[in-house]
């Protein structure tokens, strides 16, 4: 049995006419001999009716204190609403198929309400509703625990749920559905050349996400990556292939080899950032432990870290900054503070070892004005850390430094 795992975001079955197009794919699809499992996410965005934020808002108007128990049962509807009306959608088509919630499903999770981490997955159900040739529907984003508790996985999390049924199921290809031709070369909002980036490496994308691409989340990629299965990114309103995502060429020769590894794949840009400095006496190594674990224990996220005898510099979420000012001054440190900050990325497999990397970079920023106030490099990324005034422009210009729109 050839499965398929197919995701529909929000915008792709947020209305009749989107969920008529989601279903052309899943047509295809059975067209070329695939079984298809379908996941769903909430209809919409914030705003419209049925989806997650709309249905939090509803619990939030009461009072801002919910238990997040309560959060995940009312989160969770979304995706089951969008479920239905996928399924009805298909037997309107002649299409045989059922819907399931996360639990229905086998998707079994920790009690990290709000933010549940998969712990197994049993397909059980699925495979058999598979075999009796129907399309199995499922709603993104949901898990149950071991105790019978609903669940949601956090942002990101339908993809996440397509990604965990793909492992499971083992199948050939996980495909993420969304409103753009695949992954790009940059936010095509801020450079309108960008252009669609045709083949990905794990490493790639995963790295491109967690520094803002938005087009998947890093923790399905992961999950796909660990089981070697693709991950192809593609418009519901669109025939184009997308971005092929792999970590190796295929041995049966249906996916193409992935190319040569370009120096810089894309440019990618976090806005919301806050830059942290504190001085600490040269050569005390205890105050660097202390401040670390001192945001650790306040829950506060740290980036793009610099560390030096005498300064520890680092970044962190704009709505983070005052906690983290607050804490490191209540263990005696001076801290500087700099707010309206943006972080922004070039990502390439190709740059590990390849000199005038980072050279390009200054060059590109420079000569759009751009100050550099901090930077990080890994063998994939290298990130500066500017004025969020300058994101846009900064982003603009790395892209044509790297010439990625031609």
């Amino acid at each position: 049995m050839r499965i398929i795992v197919q995701k529909f975001g929000g915008t792709s079955v947020s209305s009749p006419a989107q969920r008529e197009a989601a279903v052309n794919h899943v047509f295809e699809a059975i067209s070329q001999g695939f079984r298809p499992a379908v996941v769903v996410s909430a209809m919409g965005r914030a705003g419209d009716a049925y989806a997650t934020d709309t249905l939090l808002s509803l619990a939030e108007a009461v009072g801002p204190r919910t238990n997040p128990r309560e959060l995940d049962l009312i989160a969770s509807c979304g995706e089951v609403i969008s479920a239905v009306l996928m399924v009805n959608t298909l037997r309107a088509r002649g299409i045989e198929a059922c819907a399931f919630t996360g639990a229905q499903a086998g998707l079994f999770t920790d009690q990290n309400h709000t933010s549940a981490g998969i712990v197994r997955l049993n397909p059980a159900r699925i495979v058999t509703a598979l075999e009796a040739g129907k399309v199995v529907v499922v709603a993104g984003f949901q898990g149950v625990t071991e105790d019978g508790e609903v669940t949601t996985l956090g942002r990101g999390g339908s993809d996440t749920t397509a990604a965990a049924l793909g492992v499971a199921l083992r199948a050939e290809v996980i495909e993420i559905y969304t409103d753009v031709e695949g992954v790009k070369t940059a936010d095509p909002r801020i450079v309108p050349e960008a252009k669609t980036i045709d083949q990905l490496t794990y490493h790639e994308i995963s790295q491109m996400a967690h520094e803002g691409a938005k087009v998947v989340h890093p923790t399905a990629v992961e999950i796909a990556m660990s089981k070697n299965i693709p991950v192809r990114i593609r418009s519901t309103f669109s025939s184009a292939p997308g971005t092929l995502i792999t970590g190796a060429p295929r041995e049966d020769g249906v996916w193409p080899e992935l190319r040569a590894a370009k120096v810089i794949t894309g440019v990618t840009h976090m806005p919301g950032m806050a830059q942290i400095r504190v001085d600490t006496p040269e050569g005390d190594r205890s105050e660097e432990l202390r401040i670390f674990t001192t945001l650790a224990d306040a829950g506060v996220s740290v980036d793009l870290i610099n560390v030096s005898p005498e300064r520890k510099s680092f970044i962190v979420k704009e709505d983070a900054a005052d906690r983290a000012r607050a804490v490191l001054a209540d263990l005696g440190f001076q801290v500087g503070l700099k707010r309206g900050c943006a972080k922004v990325s070039v990502v390439g497999a190709g740059m590990r070892g390849v000199p005038g990397v980072m050279a390009n970079v200054v060059k590109g920023l420079a000569k759009a004005g751009v100050r550099i106030l901090q930077t990080s490099d890994s063998h994939l990324t290298i990130s500066c850390l500017i004025e969020q005034a300058d994101m846009e422009k900064a982003v603009r210009a790395l892209h044509e430094q790297f010439g990625l729109g031609g």
